[in-house]
């Protein structure tokens, strides 16, 4: 078989490819005033554009703006004052991370875990890659721990006794009264070891 019928072939057998999905029609972000917080108040209309899960996109959000939040049927709310700006930067930070192929810029993707690790695979050209992106050196040593430390962070595992459980550069940081998907805001009590026991704020 020469070259170009076997590129013909393999380029029937892609997905066929869609112009629809070229842009992204998202809600703009809705930011709303609460005390010492501010809520998200459409956030579950803006994970639904983009076709990923709220939670999911929720916990970005915590993420980018370094704050701690809650998730209550479909509204964010997070510590601190932010605007609709914020909101959008995070959620265009999102959209390039989770939902944009890199390869052909379409946002027809899906999230799959493939052997413990998160891939975007892509719809519309077949392109896939893993959604969790390399940490610098400088960035590891960011996260280190001191202790008297305040720190926020994303609970992501529950130890034996039923505390809340973070990874922290090098450190596993425990924190009583949490639970797996929580991101809190910590002070770090004590240190032993590549071990961190914390309070929440």
């Amino acid at each position: 078989m020469d070259y170009d019928t076997s590129l013909t072939r393999a380029l029937d057998a892609l997905p066929e490819r869609s112009t629809e999905g070229a842009r992204l029609s998202v809600p703009d972000p809705h930011a709303q005033a609460d005390g010492a917080f501010t809520r998200f108040t459409n956030l579950d209309a803006v994970a639904d554009a983009l076709n990923r899960e709220t939670d999911h996109v929720h916990s970005f959000v915590q993420r980018a703006l370094a704050t701690a939040g809650q998730l209550t049927e479909g509204v964010g709310r997070y510590n601190g004052r932010f605007d609709g700006d914020d909101f959008d930067a995070a959620v265009s930070d999102y959209v390039e991370e989770y939902v944009r192929c890199s390869e052909c810029g379409l946002p027809d993707t899906r999230l799959a875990t493939e052997d413990g690790t998160m891939m975007l695979r892509c719809e519309a050209c077949g392109a896939f890659r893993p959604v969790s992106k390399r940490r610098s050196t400088d960035q590891q040593q960011a996260d280190a721990v001191e202790k008297g430390g305040r720190y926020t962070v994303e609970i992501t595992d529950t130890g034996r006794k039923g505390d809340g459980v973070a990874k922290r550069g090098g450190y596993t940081v425990f924190v009583p009264g949490t639970q797996e998907g929580d991101v809190v805001d910590v002070y770090i009590e004590n240190i032993s070891g590549q071990l961190a026991f914390a309070r929440t704020e």
